[in-house]
């Protein structure tokens, strides 16, 4: 059903709980953390993921990602190390693009060593990296299309055949792109994972993770997740539940918004860099084209003439200088301070995160106000500038 009616449709219908008593509009919360195990089809606990509100949100999360079944967690990061210790033991390997959110390099160099597992980072996000990094031990290939913070464009199905054709299984953070703009099971990617906070969520105020993958990948996924506990609460699972109800709506403004301010940028004489795939000075921009609907609201840059990032992002006055992206608000963060914080200043500059590089997400304000504030940061970081020389 869910590939034949309209994603609109799909984010405010599907995955419903019917209110069968009352006949209420919208989902029901069903709270308890005891539920009757005699004389029932389904054996229901909160750690086994399948509550009421549970089980109907990640019906609707696979409908999102056109795939079989999805899972939803306490956090993006329950997500993602969730899906990577079902399919990963000891003495396995992984490979994984270097151009990746910070977190998720944190917990592999943290935390494999300990387990076994050995990994292999990349030197670039193209297919024939991502071949030569392959060994004899590799199990999964993760990827992360566009990439945080620097919105680099992996060539999805490229990837995926690769993958395919070693009969291995490869892993994508969608977060960035979000369901709206790009699918990447479409692409023959045999798992999705999102930070629900994200797009999903939308009003930076949930914290959940998701997973979207066949119903073969997910019972992998369910057993370790059963194990490690990281299920997310019915209130917040009905609250992102809402929030994904007007996901396209929000989703297609920031994209709106996030093309027109990275033209503005792009122009501007006191910014010397803009990473957005929907420039055509984008170097993946017919790639992303391709494989995405939209290219999506979020952006980097940087600025020149010795503009410091901080004493910048301290000047807005509508745009927060806040952690965390794809609220309705616009916000900006440095992601060498925060994202990326983890990673030492020799791995930052490997993959082009300078201490000048300013992640931008876009929310969904009049473009004409986010152009002032900023023009009005600069401005004032200007004559800071000049009183300081």
């Amino acid at each position: 059903m869910a590939k034949k009616i309209g994603l609109d449709t799909v984010c405010v219908h599907i995955g419903e709980v019917k209110d069968q008593q009352f006949k209420g509009a919208v989902s029901p919360i069903y709270m308890s953390t005891s539920y009757q195990f005699t004389d029932v089809d389904v054996r229901r606990y909160p750690r086994n993921y399948n509550t009421p509100n549970q089980e109907n949100l990640s019906k609707k999360i696979a409908a999102l990602e056109h795939a079989e079944a999805g899972m939803i967690f306490s956090s993006g990061m329950a997500a993602i190390s969730t899906t990577l210790l079902a399919f990963l033991k000891i003495g396995d390997h992984i490979v994984v693009q270097n151009t990746l959110y910070g977190g998720t390099s944190q917990f592999i160099q943290e935390e494999f060593p300990k387990y076994g597992i050995e990994y292999t980072f990349t030197n670039g996000y193209k297919p024939e990296d991502f071949e030569a990094a392959i060994q004899e031990n590799t199990k999964v290939v993760y990827l992360e299309s566009p990439s945080n913070p620097l919105l680099t464009i992996t060539n999805i199905k490229r990837v995926s055949e690769l993958v395919k054709s070693r009969g291995l299984i490869s892993i994508i953070d969608n977060t960035f792109a979000s369901p709206v703009n790009q699918n990447p099971i479409d692409f023959g990617i045999d798992i999705v994972v999102h930070s629900a906070t994200k797009y999903l969520g939308g009003h930076s105020d949930i914290l959940a993770g998701a997973v979207a993958c066949s119903k073969a990948h997910m019972h992998a996924i369910w057993k370790v997740g059963a194990n490690l506990g990281g299920n997310l609460s019915d209130f917040t699972v009905w609250m992102l539940e809402r929030s994904i109800k007007t996901l396209v709506l929000r989703v297609k403004a920031q994209n709106k918004n996030a093309k027109a301010l990275a033209k503005f940028l792009n122009g501007h004489p006191d910014v010397k860099n803009v990473y957005y795939p929907g420039l055509k000075s984008h170097p993946e921009y017919k790639l992303a084209k391709s494989q995405m609907r939209g290219f999506g609201g979020m952006l980097s840059f940087e600025l020149n003439n010795g503009l410091d990032a901080l004493t910048f992002q301290k000047e807005l006055k509508l745009i927060k200088a806040s952690m965390s992206l794809a609220g309705v608000e616009s916000t900006m963060l440095s992601p060498c301070m925060t994202s990326h914080a983890s990673m030492s200043q020799e791995q930052r500059d490997s993959i082009g995160i300078t201490n000048e590089l300013i992640r931008f997400s876009l929310g969904i304000e009049s473009k004409k106000d986010l152009i002032q504030d900023i023009k009005q940061a600069i401005k004032a970081t200007k004559k800071l500038v000049k009183i300081e020389a």
